[in-house]
């Protein structure tokens, strides 16, 4: 490939053929596990067009390193095929990181039909010298999700010395960003677009060390079409009119997967003194009116927990439902789909796991995606302590005992012995790590976590050891679970010297490293009154005979319930389906009109009901919710259970009908599954639900893959609910 040199050529010139650099070493991870050991990096900095009409991302990219030992040969980084390199360029830096600030050149389109306009470039500042220099690099493939990258740098580089790498691209069809046509978006006014990357999905919006254990701060400038509003990940934001463009920083260090932009028609609205929510105009009064108030209060609770919150502002965007999980944590601004509006509990749940993640996860980051726990573990841990000081320890047991009836379904469906189940799951070279998102990264994780504060007999205890000795030493940092672990014991010398990490059965080692359940798990029994009816109604209506039972049934309103409950009881039905038809005529008698008329979150349980029992007169309710919505999340288990039974025909036909207002993604997913069912091996959705992938992401086999369609023979885990 050619080199350009970009303070001395027209921008999009080419060079002349440099010499390709060397061969890298092997590695797991191409980037992570090679180079990002040899480089220290101080800052990155971003230049961005957004081209909607092309659906493409011009970009150049600054990158500020230094080298900790002399004369690297080359620095390689995570990029993808749908990544197109353009030049590469050396040149000093200066000695402070991350300046000068950043300030990109880009060139106004010409007319059309016209080449397309240049690539965005970072001029030089006036008399910088030495000037930047081409340099020579070499994409190769690596695995299924992304590339290598491989830049030679100048011989004469030395250990500590700054300096630049200046890389120019276009993206297209990348995994990581997703471009939608105003007919996509609730409002049809604008084209609208964001990015996800987690967890290894960033590589496709910019080349860079894309593991979690590499972090640095960022800065950013973005040009958008006339009025597209741009948000970015970031603690300072600014629009400069007179450029046209958006000016973004974050001032803290960040792993890659945590860089995240958002462009489309939305408005912002203040909901607290540090928080706003942005959405398309339709959707603003309703995130406002349920969110108002409510984000001051979680903050406040998790701050008297863990300490002060680090990032400035939580606003949070709402997305169109397709974007392909329930929320994710991009520090200073959490995505989260707008669908989730329709249920308040489980938008209460999905938000504070993510406000959890500000210091679990994006404070302090797991060093590698083999302990993604680390990170989900202890938000969910985190999650529930807010919600108990919020909402007391009676709401917290019930959606708790909801994950872990979710937990032991996928535990049925997975088997004990899967090596997914464990804790510290073992990478092979190219696994995508988005494979390892399941249930058991959050709930036996949070298990564990939670057997660790009752260890200490006390969760204030606890609670003070995670704000003192664990958020405060590690904050900006990446660890592994054995800093954790470490920490926890000196923290706790008494428990130290009573071996807690060797107990029989509950060894330290043994949580992280055994298949199976969770070895212990929390007592519930304070949820009691909220769970009791959900079991006494299951008991009514699966015991014998059916009239009298129907009828002790009937008497029980559950319309007075929370949303936790109904989805608990149903799922408990889902567990026993197929039921006897004289059941679900009788279940739909009772409830079908009421379930009708409540959230996605119920309505989809119900609805899974009447396809895995082929119940045909509830039909037509199957098929105005599959011509209504348009997430992943609800579709996906509707489909897989239709193909799995007699109702194949019908799913084709709804299909036809809808397909126009689906996501290409979606789209090519449920194509898939009509095409070939759900394959040889594979088994119907977990149906998993809330904020179970931060996530991160996220929602395919055997867990939540970003990409479109799962692995053939893999177990498929397209879960209602599942955030980051």
């Amino acid at each position: 490939m050619a080199a350009q040199c970009c303070c001395r050529k027209a921008p999009g010139a080419e060079a002349a053929p440099a010499r390709p650099p060397p061969e890298p070493p092997p590695a797991l991870d191409v980037a992570s596990a090679s180079s990002a050991q040899l480089f220290r990096l101080r800052h990155l900095q971003l230049g961005l067009e957004l081209r909607p009409e092309a659906r493409e991302l011009a970009g150049c990219l600054v990158l500020e390193l230094c080298a900790r030992r002399p004369a690297p040969r080359a620095l390689v980084l995570d990029a993808h095929p749908a990544l197109r390199l353009h030049s590469a360029a050396f040149r000093r830096a200066p000695a402070a990181a991350g300046e000068p600030p950043c300030a990109f050149a880009f060139a106004a389109p010409g007319p059309s039909p016209a080449p397309p306009p240049p690539l965005p470039a970072f001029p030089e500042a006036p008399g910088a010298e030495p000037a930047c220099c081409p340099l020579a690099f070499r994409v190769d493939p690596f695995t299924d999700y992304g590339s290598s990258l491989t830049v030679t740098l100048p011989p004469e580089l030395q250990a500590h010395q700054p300096f630049q790498v200046i890389l120019r691209y276009t993206s297209t069809d990348a995994p990581a960003i997703w471009w939608l046509d105003p007919e996509l978006t609730y409002g049809s006014a604008k084209p609208f677009v964001f990015t996800q990357g987690h967890s290894v999905c960033n590589r496709s919006f910019f080349p860079c060390f894309d593991t979690p254990a590499v972090k640095c701060t960022y800065s950013a400038v973005v040009k958008a079409p006339s009025g597209v509003q741009v948000l970015m990940s970031a603690t300072q934001s600014t629009y400069v009119e007179e450029e046209g463009v958006y000016r973004f920083h974050m001032e803290h260090p960040v792993p890659a997967y945590l860089v995240a932009l958002v462009a489309g028609d939305l408005q912002p609205a203040d909901i607290g003194p540090r928080s706003r929510v942005w959405a398309e105009p339709c959707l603003l009064p309703t995130a406002t009116s349920k969110l108002s108030g409510a984000v001051e209060q979680w903050l406040s609770a998790a701050e008297r927990l863990y300490g002060p919150y680090l990032w400035g502002r939580y606003d949070i965007v709402f997305l169109p439902p397709s974007f392909p999980i329930v929320a994710m944590e991009n520090p200073c601004l959490t995505f989260i789909i707008s669908s989730i509006l329709e249920s308040d509990e489980f938008l209460i749940i999905d938000v504070i796991h993510e406000v959890a993640h500000s210091w679990f996860g994006n404070a302090v980051t797991n060093a590698t995606w083999e302990e993604m726990w680390l990170s989900e573990g202890l938000a969910t841990y985190a999650q529930r302590r807010i919600t108990t000081e919020t909402y007391g320890a009676a709401f917290t047991c019930l959606e708790t005992a909801f994950r872990l009836d979710a937990l032991h379904r996928q535990m049925k469906l997975l088997g004990e012995d899967s090596p997914v189940s464990k804790l510290q799951v073992k990478l092979e070279p190219g696994v995508n790590p988005s494979h390892l998102m399941n249930l058991f990264t959050y709930e036996k994780g949070y298990c564990f976590v939670y057997y660790l504060s009752q260890l200490c007999g006390d969760p204030q205890r606890f609670d003070r050891f995670l704000r003192q000795a664990y958020v405060e030493k590690y904050k900006f940092t990446s660890v592994v679970a054995q800093d954790l672990l470490d920490s926890f014991l000196t923290f706790f010398p008494e428990l130290k010297e009573q071996s807690v990490d060797c107990r029989a059965g509950l060894e330290f080692e043994r949580w992280l490293n055994a298949t199976g359940p969770p070895l212990a798990e929390p007592d519930l029994s304070q949820g009691s009154s909220l769970t009791r009816p959900v079991e006494a109604l299951f008991q009514l209506w699966t015991a014998e005979p059916l009239d009298q039972a129907a009828a002790s049934a009937s008497t029980i309103d559950i319309s007075k319930w929370r949303t936790f409950q109904t989805a608990l009881f149903l799922d408990r039905l889902l567990d026993g389906s197929p039921l006897p038809q004289e059941v679900v005529m009788s279940l739909s008698k009772c409830y079908s009109s009421l379930l009708d008329s409540m959230n996605a979150e119920i309505r989809i349980r119900w609805l899974q009901i009447v396809v895995r029992n082929d119940y045909y007169p509830d039909l037509h309710r199957v098929r105005r919710f599959l011509e209504s919505q348009m997430s992943r999340m609800y579709t996906i288990p509707l489909y897989e259970d239709l193909c799995t039974g007699a109702l194949k025909s019908f799913a084709l036909e709804v299909f036809y009908q809808t397909q126009g207002r689906l996501h290409p993604n979606l789209r090519r997913t449920i194509q898939q599954i009509l095409s070939q069912g759900l394959g040889p091996g594979t088994e119907p959705s977990v149906e998993q639900g809330g904020a179970g992938a931060d996530s991160e992401a996220d929602t395919d086999a055997p867990a939540l893959l970003l990409g479109d369609e799962a692995p053939g023979g893999a177990i498929s885990l397209r879960d209602v609910n599942v955030s980051a």
